[in-house]
C-alpha cells in the first residue's frame, strides 16, 4: 500500500492519532511500512526487538518512533492497546503541525513522493 493511498493518523483535539501494528521480538527494530488491516483501515507497521513482557516492547516502540520522528519520548503516549499487537499512540502537539510532519515524514520514509491530504 503506497502512503498516499491512505494514512493511519487521525487528528485529535490535542495532537494526532498513529494507528499501529506491532511486532516484538523482531530481528530489528524498524517501521517497515503502512498496510492496511482486514476491514481496511491502515495501520504503520513497526517492529521491535524488545519482548511484549513488562512492557519492554511497548517503551520500545515508543522509543523508536520518538528517534524516527525526533520528537521527545514524553510527546508519544499509548492511548489503547497496551496488551494488543494492534496499538493506537496519540503524538501531542498542535494537529495541524503535527499532522503535516508526520506526512512529509511518510513521504520521505515510504514513496518520495508528495502524500495528498487525509479524511
Amino acid at each position: 500500500m503506497r502512503p498516499s493511498d491512505a494514512l493511519p493518523f487521525r487528528v485529535l483535539e490535542d495532537g494526532v492519532a498513529v494507528s499501529i501494528r506491532l511486532t516484538p521480538k523482531a530481528s530489528r527494530s524498524a517501521v517497515t511500512g503502512i498496510a492496511a488491516e482486514a476491514d481496511g483501515s491502515p495501520v504503520l507497521k513497526a517492529s521491535v526487538t524488545s519482548v511484549p513482557e513488562g512492557g519492554k516492547a511497548n517503551a520500545a516502540l515508543v522509543a523508536l518512533l520518538a528517534k524516527e520522528w525526533r520528537v521527545p519520548k514524553r510527546a508519544l503516549t499509548i492511548v489503547a492497546g497496551t496488551t494488543d499487537r494492534r496499538k493506537t499512540l496519540r503524538l501531542a502537539g498542535e494537529p495541524g503541525v503535527v499532522l503535516a510532519d508526520l506526512k512529509v515524514w511518510a513521504s520521505r520514509v515510504f514513496s518520495g513522493e508528495p502524500v495528498d491530504g487525509i479524511d
